[in-house]
């Protein structure tokens, strides 16, 4: 797919991963919805990097643990860009807890947003794009999810449902659309947290001896919009450390 002058929207694309997807869109010519909860300051500053780059672009606020506000969110992108061709569902929530400490509210809260907004979002991005065009949806899944682990727990469970949505949604949505997801290992600090001390933290875990930093999210996803024979995919980018 030559992603030059097609339509996407990323979301949860004001900062980090989601900030770095959206701008590479924009490079490859893409115009580009850039979805936010609450940074409206840094959502629109991402737009006016988008635009000097010569495409358009629209920041759009949405909370997505509201199931109304996903469907909403589609058809407004589509209101100012037009038909959608390619969908990034990266936004998510990551706070902590075990099984002792994860309450009923928070379980709740990271299933919509990780789990639930995305399979709402591919639904009305399908329904929406037009009879004689190709779509694409790559989803941010988490390579934490290949293995169980005590901490955020609700977490791990909601990207281990998306990886098994994309598969779903591959073999639901085909032809027409190809959907498939990145699951990240080590790519960027925590808040707060320098790259040499995430790899202090991590130490003999990733074999390769380095985090991914965004730019290998970037080369990641750039390829699974593009790859015309890939769908159902869930590529795992780690350095290693889930092997």
């Amino acid at each position: 797919m030559d992603l030059s002058g097609k339509n996407a929207l990323v979301t949860g694309g004001a900062h980090r991963l989601g900030r770095a997807v959206a701008l590479a869109l924009g490079a490859a010519g893409c115009h580009v919805a850039v979805h936010y909860r609450t940074s409206a300051e840094p959502a629109e500053a991402v737009g006016e990097e988008l635009r000097g780059l010569g495409v358009e672009a629209v920041s759009l606020a949405a909370d997505l643990a509201d199931a109304d506000a996903c469907g909403g969110l589609i058809a407004r992108a589509v209101a100012a860009l037009g038909p959608l061709h390619l969908l990034v569902n990266n936004a998510a929530i990551f706070p902590p807890g075990d099984l002792a400490t994860t309450t009923a509210e928070s379980w709740d809260q990271q299933l919509a947003v990780n789990l639930r907004a995305p399979f709402l979002l591919s639904r009305a991005f399908a329904a929406q794009l037009p009879a004689d065009a190709e779509g694409s949806i790559v989803n941010l899944a988490d390579a934490r999810a290949h293995r169980p682990g005590r901490d955020h727990l609700a977490y791990r469970v909601s990207k281990a449902g998306l990886a098994h949505l994309t598969q779903l949604l591959a073999l639901e949505l085909a032809p027409r659309v190809r959907v498939n997801a990145i699951a990240p290992g080590a790519i960027l600090p925590l808040a707060g947290e320098t790259e040499e001390e995430l790899l202090t933290r991590l130490g003999e875990q990733i074999p390769l001896r380095r985090v991914g930093g965004a730019e290998a999210v970037v080369e990641a996803m750039l390829y699974l919009l593009r790859a015309s024979f890939a769908t159902g995919v869930v590529l795992r980018l780690d350095g290693g450390e889930y092997l």
